[in-house]
């Protein structure tokens, strides 16, 4: 399950994994975003805050979270990856390489950094 907030007024998607990732997650986070998206273009900043990667419940659902990035990257600006767990830590140099979005890793602990980053016109 992926609990979320929209903050319009930033256009920032804060989303918190908890428990294995399903199918339904992410046509959830479509339909939120993708209203937004349309009306303003893109979404500024996107955040990621988990300590540490839940995975998927199944293979529709790694498939559908592949969907969600390729359909929605080239309309997010900036991405910001809370957590301290190794692999998680180490994923945005990995998937800068492959998506539009600014990606950055901040420890789990530095959500007011991680927000400033995102707000900022850096």
């Amino acid at each position: 399950m992926i609990h979320h907030e929209l903050l319009r007024d930033k256009g920032i998607l804060i989303v918190t994994p908890e428990g294995p990732l399903q199918q339904a997650d992410f046509e959830n986070l479509s339909k939120v975003i993708d209203p937004f998206i349309e009306s303003e273009g893109e979404l500024h900043g996107f955040m990621i805050q988990a300590e540490s990667f839940p995975g998927w419940s199944d293979f529709e659902a790694l498939v559908s979270h592949l969907k969600f990035v390729k359909n929605h990257h080239q309309h997010v600006a900036k991405v910001a990856a809370l957590t301290d767990r190794g692999f998680l830590a180490i994923l945005p140099s990995i998937v800068s390489h492959f998506v539009h979005a600014q990606v950055r890793h901040f420890d789990f602990e530095d959500k007011q950094a991680a927000m400033a980053w995102l707000e900022s016109k850096e």
